[in-house]
């Protein structure tokens, strides 16, 4: 931690003239990461479902006078390769460079035992939580490898790493998507200026945990802002060469 401190201090706005994509950007995590990237001076875009969310992350960021933010509507679960190519493209065309992607989005598949789980409750859950973040980073890579050091961070659930009765879905889309990120690391190990790690941030008090642990005691877990020195950290030029990490706060 006093690397995280020491690097903060020296660096006021180490994320300044970035320009980085925050999806499931209108709550949360990726709410509070908005605005902690903002805050170090990146141009943040702000990707999500919800607009009348998004532009609300958008007021607060005008108004604590951060680098001019951008809303992209958008639902992963419904878009095809076509459409995430179109997104890249519109990217490239409006703000010229991406230096880093926060995936942060999620969508939840209700606990229960395999036998009563469904088809139709996994798919919009892999779409979400596996197939969107390959399409994406993938349309994204001409961009990312363009520019002089990028970092691309993906959000999992404890259980996508320790496997147990009832989690399902949920948990079997996080496993895929920590061999995803793995997987993209060991490809791109020769290009040490982009970065692919796994956020996984535990008991953290969000909406998500809200739904996974409904009878916890929001006071007992951490804060999303105790998060937000380690997202910026990854984020940023600090953690330049580091590729392939399960970050566990």
């Amino acid at each position: 931690m006093m690397m995280l401190i020491c690097w903060w201090v020296m660096n006021p706005l180490p994320l300044q003239s970035r320009v980085i994509l925050v999806t499931g950007a209108g709550s949360g995590l990726g709410r509070h990461a908005a605005r902690a990237f903002a805050s170090q001076g990146a141009s943040v875009l702000l990707l999500g479902r919800n607009e009348r969310r998004l532009n609300a992350v958008y007021d607060d960021l005008v108004r604590a006078e951060c680098p001019q933010p951008a809303v992209i509507p958008f639902d992963l679960a419904e878009a095809d390769e076509a459409r995430f190519q179109a997104l890249a493209q519109m990217l490239e065309q409006q703000m010229g460079r991406l230096d880093g992607i926060l995936h942060s989005a999620s969508h939840f598949v209700k606990l229960g035992p395999l036998v009563q789980q469904h088809l139709k409750q996994w798919q919009p859950a892999f779409a979400t939580n596996v197939f969107a973040p390959f399409a994406l980073t993938q349309a994204c890579l001409p961009l990312l490898e363009a520019a002089p050091d990028a970092s691309v961070l993906f959000t999992a659930e404890e259980h996508g790493l320790n496997p147990a009765a009832y989690w399902g879905g949920f948990g079997v889309s996080n496993a895929a998507l920590i061999a995803l990120v793995k997987i993209f690391a060991d490809e791109f190990s020769n290009e040490p200026h982009l970065r692919f790690n796994v956020m996984v941030p535990g008991q953290v008090a969000s909406p998500m945990r809200n739904r996974t642990h409904p009878g916890e005691v929001g006071s007992s877990l951490r804060q999303p802002a105790s998060l937000m020195e380690t997202y910026c950290y990854w984020m940023g030029p600090e953690s330049t060469g580091r590729s392939g990490e399960i970050i566990r706060p």
